[in-house]
């Protein structure tokens, strides 16, 4: 006979993101975690309090899947590696974008991660409010890019030619005139992804974050 391992909190948090995973943020449920489990839905109060209380250790549970950068780390490459990992992580659980800042209760990761952040930042020269700047910046740049990567109507890197040339097809050259020029130039015949993007974008917000910094020490 197969013993059932002792449920836990961490048990539960991990059904939860299967859950989840499968049928969206909607299907998080106590009974829908217990199914997954094997048990009865009662049974997980004895670790968790209530669906909200879920809802707060899946926002944590994520905070522990993006690479926490060192305090004494350089701050560009820190950053850098933190963006690209928040792209990974939230867009292979795409329910946890608009969970994650929508907690009013954060958890241990998820302040750790903050206070870790802005501990870097601060580190390496930033004012608080440059700091401050600096994470709410790249936050709003990582999080609508994924959101976009999710929401593409269409599949990479095939998808955004055979797009594009509908467009190029349809669109009137006289009233459109720049739109044709960026997608004869950059997307057709060009194997042109949606996600190299990322990168430059990026770069555009360090390089800027960067200037600001130079300017900080001069004074």
């Amino acid at each position: 006979m197969t013993t059932r391992p002792a449920l836990s909190r961490e048990r539960i948090v991990e059904a939860a993101v299967q859950v989840a995973d499968r049928g969206g943020l909607a299907q998080v449920s106590m009974r829908n975690v217990g199914k997954e489990l094997g048990v009865e839905a009662m049974s997980l109060y004895h670790h968790i309090k209530g669906k909200d209380d879920l809802l707060d250790a899946l926002a944590d549970w994520i905070f522990t899947r993006i690479a926490l950068p060192g305090l004494d780390d350089p701050w560009r490459p820190a950053m850098t590696e933190r963006a690209a990992s928040a792209r990974a992580t939230l867009g292979g659980h795409p329910w946890a974008l608009g969970l994650i800042e929508s907690r009013r209760d954060g958890g241990p990761a998820l302040l750790r991660h903050h206070d870790t952040v802005l501990g870097c930042l601060r580190r390496n020269g930033f004012s608080v409010a440059l700091a401050a700047h600096a994470f709410s910046a790249l936050d709003a740049y990582v999080y609508g890019f994924v959101l976009t990567e999710l929401n593409l109507p269409f599949d990479a890197p095939s998808g955004a030619e055979e797009l594009a040339g509908e467009l190029r097809q349809a669109l009137p050259v006289d009233e459109f005139p720049y739109l044709i020029e960026m997608i004869e130039e950059k997307v057709i015949g060009r194997d042109y992804t949606y996600g190299s993007e990322f990168e430059y974008g990026l770069d555009l917000i360090l390089d800027g974050l960067a200037d600001r910094l130079a300017q900080r020490r001069e004074e």
